[in-house]
């Protein structure tokens, strides 16, 4: 099954892209994080493949997989945080593709509502992401 969104930022393309790959090389939102959608919370590990970028554009490859007890009950994302260069701004994506376990049984619990808190998830991850890449650097005065 196909998931994606994305959201517009008010920063420059470049200081997006800088900030992205600060949080690619950090544990602030990949490593162990934990999701909450309809009510469901879950406990998820997120890899990030190194930043790929060029003039127009950059890129994370990201997997999502559920941790702990009852792993095998959740569906394992693939896929593409994408940065676009969009005039003074820059525009956020993220578009992946999952499978649903549990065989026939989860295909039909995806078309029903899993596929509704896929994409709850998928909306307040980006959202996530767009907070810390929105937040401006801490200026300390030492003088």
């Amino acid at each position: 099954m196909f998931v994606g969104d994305e959201i517009r930022l008010e920063i420059g393309f470049a200081v997006a892209r800088e900030r992205l790959a600060r949080l690619g090389q950090s544990s602030t939102l990949f490593g162990l994080a934990r999701v909450s959608a309809a009510g469901v919370s879950k406990l998820v590990r997120v890899q990030a493949r190194e930043l790929s970028w060029t003039d127009r554009s950059a890129g994370l490859a990201l997997r999502w997989e559920a941790a702990g007890i009852g792993d095998a009950l959740f569906p394992v994302l693939d896929a593409d945080l994408t940065l676009v260069r969009a005039g003074e701004g820059t525009v956020l994506a993220v578009a992946g593709v999952y499978r649903p376990p549990l065989g026939p049984l989860g295909e039909v619990l995806d078309r029903a509502i899993l596929h509704r808190v896929a994409a709850a998830t998928i909306r307040s991850f980006l959202a996530q992401v767009a907070a810390q890449l929105a937040e401006q650097p801490v200026v300390t005065d030492h003088g």
